[in-house]
């Protein structure tokens, strides 16, 4: 370790025990075997009456210690929330169960905590026989009750912070984050000048997206790693940081660190309730408010203890999208019980209860209970109006008017009211008046009491900014002339451009089951309906329009689509949008062998909302995919599917809110190749240029350089410059390899420079593959400056890496890169399928082909075939036969289904390998084969089926020199592995 690391961790352990801070500095600290003895004095220090005096003997130790032995950080994060707020160990001693108390969540800052720092602490095995991976020494790392809870590693200046994540990283896939250390929650990650944090994972899951940068309550970085430790490290910050301030996520099964500006909300909150403050929070939409409004109901409850009950008030509507069950997920293992209500009568019951509760309610039950359920002058009437409640609204302007507010305030005398809106309502966007009702957002709920704008997630990464192309009819006299727009020709023309025009906006070169989505928007149910018809002609071949063969190649069954609205959403309920919607329901229910009819709208809409989510991993299978929804308003508020990467809008220009709130569906980080949530309007482009530049500029708090990605002439002319630098660093592919480093290093930025801008060029509907000839450079060139560029940065990271050494980052490279224009296109099993039934339907019709076409097409085929035997040359083998056969013989195959043959075929493969295995080793081909038709993830499911059928008296009769039976079970069954992944596998896959 350098000096200059030295003096960092030096002055990082100055700074937590500096002046009259609670860290307490334990040099002594080194190894696990001294923080196990150090946990257990401490452990019987705060349980010296649960112990009677007796401390804990070896054995009731190791009890102890076999429960923190946490199989993972999440689960180590269940157990520390605790039975009540204390976070228990259980011994048995003789007959008697002791309950030892580790951790009381209530003593922050005092009473039982103990908070101390360690550095180099020695996280090997004494006898590892491995030098190497036993030299590893933890920077700092902060005790809480003896158990690590945060981990510090810092690098100097003359390092990136990532190359300390990195280490990280590679401590946990070594197996050093176990024992004591299996309980750590929080990284923190520092050069000196740049610093950051983020939730424990396991090395798998670890992922740059999630750390974050500490901001202070207005927003501006804390990136110093000794101004972050004053901020983020300092009692009893650190504390709440694990105790507050981090969620589980139940679906996910991770830890979730709030964001910065996250916890300043909550913040805000507590202090404004301990002095009877309402006011409101504006966290722009997608930087994950109902997260903070969930955290912010919850610790509401356990930080005023005069609150009788925090209530978190939802619309119904709501229902209908995620918030209710976002909510549960983040409350499942909490401390304190989330009692949604089923009804108005529940409702009443929990409000009666003198229990302390959370409780998640909508705005419609909330009404109903007031005005007509409860009788004034009742004792049940008399105690729930005398309650002392918080109430916090997610998504407040659509959940609460005005009006109901007032009604809700009157009725609940002593309640108080946080807001949370990503688009609040000013002066420029007030509500229309009525009466003496509020119309802005500080009229409606207070003073703002914290804000986090557009421009701040983008600048934090919270959220991506948006890519805003307008390609409605230019020069019109009146831009809102509807009969421009509500004819067949205009509507051809946008689906063209969704179908056609949109590969990398829906991600297609990501490939199959990893392609985005879009929202198709309509200014009406009956707009809306009209597109669902036109799309059912696109896709069964009845329009000019027809979907290319470049989409088809990656998904052959490209577009898959639906329709979602309310009912209630406009005054169009006829007979004929009835039956519209029971049609495409039935569609629906084909595509994914659900059985919806329109009494079941609602359980629809929720299904819908869960597989454009794409949340559950059931969803990720291309089989269960949508590409394309179509909605008027519904799920353009409240819908959280990171998946979405693009929204068509074919409506009029909406007000500033509407605008935002609808953009943000698409803005969500998804992967490494969604850089811009993309919008394209086909209606009024000067007026909906205006709108949107408004609506940013008001919810920015100022400009729209951040928020909105620049257009197409702008790019276009900075890809030519890139092109001209790349062309500079290296004139062609081929001379790359013997260029010296500095040259390379000086290749590599410049091709960082060029990719992004080719795909961002890409994403664009004007763009065409025709135009890289008048680029000059064709996508092979690319491909080989790729392929190039991949190999330099590999080797010049592994001549960065000596031992635990790295050299100084070269300021023009950057190693965590990841290549975007680049193509991950895999050719569909199924697409090539077709093409193969197309050569032969067009000779079983007799359709007029000349043998130059024929032949043209055959090898067409053969090239996808030789491009799929790079992945999987067992089906390429089978294909190519076949295709051989037909261009030798015109009849071949004709009337016949070329997907069944060759499934066909497979299966007989597989028949053969089988037999031949079972003939070898005398086992049950019944058996075998069912293990080779259910193999998955390396695992044979009926292993001791397959070995009880073995017939090893016959094997041992006819060989002469058989294996001994343990022997030969070992062998056979390691040979059967490698035939299911050499063979079989490949013939499963499609």
């Amino acid at each position: 370790m350098s000096e200059l690391e030295t003096l960092l961790e030096q002055k990082l352990i100055d700074q937590l025990v500096y002046g009259d801070s609670q860290w307490t500095y334990r040099s002594d600290l080194k190894t696990e075997e001294d923080l196990w003895k150090n946990f257990k004095y401490i452990l019987e220090q705060n349980n010296k009456d649960r112990l009677n005096g007796e401390m804990l003997s070896d054995s009731e130790f190791e009890q102890v210690k076999n429960q923190l032995q946490f199989s993972s950080f999440f689960k180590a994060g269940e157990w520390l929330v605790g039975e009540n707020g204390k976070v228990m160990v259980h011994v048995q001693r003789d007959t008697e169960k002791l309950h030892l108390v580790v951790m009381n969540h209530e003593h922050i800052a005092g009473g039982s905590s103990v908070y101390e720092v360690i550095n180099q602490y020695r996280a090997f095995d004494e006898n590892e026989k491995n030098t190497y991976s036993r030299n590893r020494r933890f920077d700092v790392t902060l005790m809480i009750n003896g158990l690590p809870m945060i981990h510090i590693e810092l690098k100097n200046k003359q390092h990136s912070y990532m190359d300390a994540f990195w280490q990280i990283k590679k401590y946990i896939g070594e197996g050093k984050f176990t024992g004591i250390f299996s309980a750590v929650q929080m990284f923190v990650i520092s050069n000196g000048v740049d610093t950051k944090y983020f939730s424990a994972a396991s090395d798998t899951e670890l992922n740059p997206k999630f750390m974050s940068g500490w901001l202070d309550r207005d927003n501006n970085p804390v990136s110093d790693y000794l101004d972050f430790t004053k901020s983020v490290l300092r009692i009893p910050t650190a504390h709440e940081m694990i105790a507050r301030y981090t969620v589980l996520d139940e679906d996910s099964k991770r830890l979730i660190l709030l964001r910065p500006y996250q916890i300043h909300a909550i913040e805000s909150i507590r202090d404004a309730s301990k002095i009877g403050k309402s006011g409101f929070v504006w966290h722009t939409t997608g930087s994950g408010k109902t997260l903070t409004s969930y955290k912010a109901t919850r610790n509401l409850l356990m930080d005023i203890p005069s609150l009788d009950k925090t209530i978190f008030l939802i619309d119904r509507k709501d229902l209908d999208t995620q918030t209710s069950q976002a909510f549960q997920s983040y409350a499942n293992n909490d401390l304190i019980d989330v009692d949604e209500t089923g009804n108005v009568n529940d409702l009443k019951n929990k409000l009666k209860s003198n229990d302390r509760q959370v409780i998640v309610t909508t705005i419609q039950k909330l009404q109903r209970l007031i005005t007509k359920r409860l009788q004034e002058g009742t004792p049940e009437y008399i105690k729930i109006k005398n309650l002392k409640i918080a109430f916090v609204v997610d998504e407040c302007h659509r959940a609460v008017t005005p009006a109901t507010k007032r009604e809700l305030e009157k009725f609940f005398g002593k309640s108080m009211w946080y807001g949370f809106t990503g688009t609040p309502r000013f002066a420029e966007n007030p509500y229309p008046q009525l009466g003496d009702l509020p119309r802005t957002t500080e009229e409606l709920y207070g003073q703002i009491l914290h804000r986090y704008t557009i421009q701040n997630a983008i600048h934090d990464n919270a959220v991506l900014g948006f890519q805003v192309e307008h390609i409605g009819p230019k020069n019109l006299v009146d831009e809102t002339d509807s009969e421009i727009y509500e004819n067949e020709v205009h509507m051809m023309n946008v689906l063209d451009v969704i179908l056609n025009k949109s590969y990398h906006k829906l991600g297609f070169q990501n490939g199959k089951g990893m392609t985005y989505e879009a929202i198709l928007t309509t200014s009406s149910i009956q707009m809306a309906q009209k597109y669902y018809d036109l799309l059912k002609k696109v896709k069964n071949g009845e329009t000019d329009i027809i979907v290319n063969e470049k989409m088809k190649q990656v998904l052959p069954d490209f577009p898959k689509f639906a329709i979602t609205y309310s009912v209630t959403e406009n005054e169009e309920g006829s007979f004929v949008n009835q039956n519209k919607m029971k049609e495409s329901l039935d569609d629906y229910n084909q595509m994914f062998s659900t059985t919806y009819d329109l009494s079941q709208i609602q359980i629809y809409n929720d299904n819908l909302n869960k597989r454009l989510a794409r949340k559950d991993a059931k969803y990720k299978s291309r089989r269960e995919q949508l590409d394309l929804v179509i909605v008027v308003d519904r799920l353009l508020t409240g819908f959280d599917a990171p998946c979405m990467s693009t929204m068509f809008i074919d409506r009029q220009p909406m007000g500033p809110h509407d605008l935002i709130q609808a953009f943000s569906r698409t803005n969500r980080i998804f992967d490494s190749d969604k850089k811009y949530g993309q919008i394209v309007t086909f209606q009024a482009p000067i007026l909906f240029k205006e709108a949107v530049d408004n609506a940013v500029k008001l919810y920015s708090a100022g400009g729209t350089k951040d928020a909105i990605a620049a257009e197409w002439n702008e790019v276009e002319s900075a890809f030519r410059k890139a092109l001209a630098s790349l062309r500079i660093s290296a004139k062609t592919p081929e001379e790359i390899p013997s260029m010296s480093k500095k040259e390379k290093e000086v290749f590599v930025k410049m091709f960082q420079n060029f990719d992004r801008l080719f795909a961002q060029l890409k994403s664009f509907t004007n763009y065409d593959d025709s135009m890289l000839e008048n680029y000059d450079i064709t996508q092979e060139e690319y491909d080989n400056y790729a392929g190039h560029y991949k190999n330099i940065l590999e080797w010049l990271k592994s001549e960065r890496i000596t031992s635990e050494e790295i050299e100084p980052v070269s300021p023009q490279i950057d190693y965590d890169y990841e290549l975007v224009a680049y193509s991950h296109t895999k050719i569909d099993y199924e697409y090539i399928i077709n093409l193969i039934q197309n050569i032969v339907t067009s000779e079983y019709i007799n359709e007029e082909i000349t043998p130059e076409e024929r032949q043209k097409k055959i090898d067409e085929v053969k090239q996808y075939i030789e491009e799929l035997g790079k992945e999987n040359y067992k089906v390429a083998d089978i294909m190519s036969n076949i295709v051989y056969q037909i261009e030798v013989d015109k009849s071949k195959y004709r009337g016949q289904s070329i997907l069944n043959i060759i499934e066909n075929m497979k299966q007989e493969c597989i028949d053969n390998v089988v037999s031949e295995f079972c003939q070898t080793w005398y086992a049950s081909k019944e058996e075998v084969l069912y293990a080779a038709t259910h193999y998955r993830n390396k695992e044979i499911p009926n292993e001791s089926a397959i070995k009880a059928t073995i017939d090893y008296a016959t094997y041992k009769q006819t060989q002469e020199n058989p294996l001994p039976k343990f022997k030969y079970y070992n062998k056979m069954m390691s040979e059967l592995r490698n035939i299911m992944e050499e063979e079989i596998k490949p013939l499963l896959s499609r």
